[in-house]
């Protein structure tokens, strides 16, 4: 933790306190879901409540204190009788609630908000970490594979999305990562629709964005397919798309900008004029949360790094016609990139 401290210290503040659950694992390995870490200089606490006596002690690698009252209490009875006088907090993280309670029961703290200092540490993974990553990339690859192979012309888009919900379960996922998306024929160009009962009709695209989480890590890939036959345009659209992913992979190493990449993806786009049609950013960080720094972006200046997982998806929407999206999950190499994702992107036919 000595990176944070560091950081604390930059801030001025003689401690540092998150109660967001991903940084508290990330912190102390502690995967409950009622908890606050306080670190200072010399020693790490974990607080949390009497459901987690049991399990904190198995999972947490720092002191533990078990409150029967709210957390914020039983935190700034510690920082009072540590007599801390700054306490640094996440700006983002922390309630407008919780920022007042802690207000009135630490007045003779001075309260420093902080963004992103846990957030900074996570975006580099350790070895671990990416081997945990890589495990939920596969099943979630599988997981595709097989509910694809239950699917049927007039499928509905739901009842598609419960079958990989229910595949990736089946293969040992903690949960999905996020809420599939399964969008068929014009719904395709909306780029986080929604399953409906709209039955996924013959001669229609096809876009399944999904996500597992195995072991706390998530994975996320988009494939687009076309069911029956695919005219010109889409196949035009769906070379475009292609061609700009695989633009970014070739392109993505360390030193690379976040805002280079995805102007290099804008640009193949613009090749095929298809780039104001491109409304989202090229990617994000993933690991703990579905979405994490570093944000993949026209105007993030943040530069890659070896161990950096993210995604690089790509798409191109068309109201009234449908939608491409490619995504795959990526770990920065210190040369490059490998692709995690072992689902082929060619263009398939269902």
């Amino acid at each position: 933790m000595l990176p944070l401290l560091n950081a604390s210290n930059e801030v001025k503040a003689e401690a540092f306190l998150t109660a967001a659950l991903p940084n508290v694992r990330y912190l102390t390995g502690f995967t409950g879901s009622n908890a606050a870490v306080l670190i200072t200089a010399t020693r790490a606490i974990l607080f949390t409540d009497p459901r987690y006596k049991t399990q904190s002690a198995q999972e947490a690698d720092c002191d533990i204190q078990i409150a029967k009252g709210p957390l914020a209490k039983r935190v700034s009875s510690v920082v009072n009788r540590m007599r801390l006088r700054t306490l640094a907090f996440e700006l983002n993280r922390l309630s407008f609630e919780d920022h007042e309670q802690l207000k009135e029961l630490l007045k003779n703290v001075t309260l420093i908000g902080v963004g992103g200092l846990v957030e900074t540490l996570r975006m580099v993974k350790s070895a671990d970490e990416i081997a945990t990553i890589r495990a939920s990339v596969n099943l979630n690859s599988v997981a595709l594979e097989q509910a694809l192979g239950h699917f049927k012309p007039g499928m509905a888009e739901v009842d598609l999305a419960a079958e990989i919900d229910y595949r990736m379960r089946l293969l040992g996922a903690d949960s999905t990562a996020f809420d599939t998306i399964v969008a068929s024929g014009p719904r395709t160009a909306l780029p986080h629709a929604h399953p409906s009962a709209h039955p996924i009709e013959a001669n229609e695209l096809l876009l399944i964005d999904m996500g597992a989480t195995v072991a706390g890590y998530a994975s996320d890939m988009t494939r687009t397919y076309v069911v029956g036959k695919a005219g010109t345009k889409i196949r035009r659209m769906y070379k475009a798309v292609l061609d700009s992913q695989l633009a970014a992979l070739a392109l993505l190493k360390p030193g690379i900008t976040c805002a280079k990449l995805d102007r290099a993806v804008r640009n193949v786009l613009r090749g095929y004029g298809l780039d104001k049609l491109f409304v989202h950013s090229t990617g994000h960080g993933l690991g703990l949360e579905i979405h994490e720094r570093p944000r993949i972006g026209r105007k993030e200046a943040v530069k890659f790094e070896a161990g950096m997982t993210v995604t690089i998806e790509p798409g191109v929407y068309e109201e009234g016609v449908g939608g491409v999206r490619i995504e795959d999950t990526v770990v920065v190499t210190e040369r490059g990139c490998e692709v995690l994702t072992p689902t082929k992107k060619d263009l398939v036919v269902l």
